[in-house]
């Protein structure tokens, strides 16, 4: 049984065969011909792909004119000195980026998924679930919701964005968890077995996986690995991954002493309050990124609470250099 496990990563090593270098490191490795070549079969266009070009060696302290497939490349654009500029002199703009992705990957753990999904049963158990046939219907109808919203997220995320889908799942992971606390609260100091607590506990543990996995869930990899620029982003993210893991194993171990400490209910209240928390933070920092390049993020942060001017200007921009592009394209198309 074990073993069926190794079949889907036998197809993604083969996935990975074909995948080509990114582009952006490609230029920072100085193979500009490699990185124009993968630009030209990813991009709509030849425009598309020589704007995007141009925006990556600018990124990387390359001259715009230097059309050679192969060109020399400072120790900084390759790396050099990337932790004392992430953490030691860091701009405002790799300050507010660094605290987005801390953030969001520290929320989404400290809201408590961890302890639903692995103590699932326990919950329904305190719920008044005790037959374990119920208990293993109820404890799959997690897994179930939670991977039918993943895959709902996948469709929303570049329609609806990053920021709307993340309010909105946070809000609703608040309810939920609130509704959860409730009903275990009013089950553990009830005489009798009551038909609406139970329903409400089911009802809420399916809730809350699933507005986690149509937001927090997805939008916290997304987000964090798109916003730090592109000599800091392999580093960044990185510390990211590491919090959330560690947060992920200290929710985890503390679930049952929480439980005993300040009840179920309580330790349910508690990650609603965390939650909430999350909920202000995200509003009140994390600007928009969808449709933003990696080149772009880094101009749209270093304001904090003020990113939605910064936005508005950027937007500008991009209207006009658009519409640069569409004029030369059509110049192109009138002289052929």
């Amino acid at each position: 049984m074990l073993g069926i496990g190794a079949i889907p990563s036998i197809f993604l090593a083969l996935g990975v065969l074909a995948m080509p270098e990114s582009p952006r490191w490609l230029v920072m490795q100085g193979r500009l011909g490699d990185a124009k070549r993968v630009l030209d079969r990813t991009s709509d266009s030849l425009e598309e792909s020589k704007l995007r070009l141009a925006e990556i060696k600018e990124a990387a302290g390359i001259p715009e004119h230097c059309d050679e497939d192969v060109v020399a490349v400072s120790k900084k654009s390759q790396g050099g000195g990337v932790w004392r500029d992430l953490f030691l002199h860091p701009t405002p703009a790799v300050r507010h980026i660094l605290i987005c992705a801390v953030g969001i990957h520290f929320f989404q753990q400290a809201s408590g998924i961890d302890s639903v999904v692995l103590y699932s049963p326990e919950i329904f158990e305190k719920a008044g679930i005790t037959k374990t046939t119920e208990k293993l219907l109820a404890t799959m109808a997690v897994g179930f919701m939670k991977t039918v919203f993943i895959l709902v997220a996948t469709f929303l995320l570049d329609k609806i964005g990053r920021r709307p889908l993340l309010l909105s799942s946070v809000a609703g992971m608040i309810v939920s968890l609130v509704g959860l606390a409730i009903g275990l609260t009013v089950i553990e100091h009830a005489e009798h077995k009551l038909i609406w607590a139970i329903a409400l506990c089911i009802g809420s543990t399916l809730s809350y996986v699933s507005f986690f996995s149509i937001g927090m869930g997805p939008i916290t990899w997304v987000y964090s690995s798109e916003i730090f620029p592109l000599r800091l982003r392999a580093q960044g993210c990185a510390m990211g991954v590491a919090l959330n893991r560690v947060t992920s194993g200290v929710i985890s171990m503390t679930f049952l002493s929480l439980n005993k400490a300040i009840t179920i209910g309580g330790a349910f209240f508690l990650y609603a309050g965390v939650a909430a928390i999350a909920l202000v933070f995200f509003y009140t920092l994390y600007p928009e990124t969808q449709g933003k390049t990696l080149e772009e993020m880094e101009s749209l942060f270093g304001t904090f609470s003020k990113w939605r001017s910064t936005l508005r200007t950027l937007n500008e921009k991009k209207s006009e250099k658009n519409g640069q592009i569409q004029l030369e394209g059509a110049r192109v198309a009138n002289q052929g």
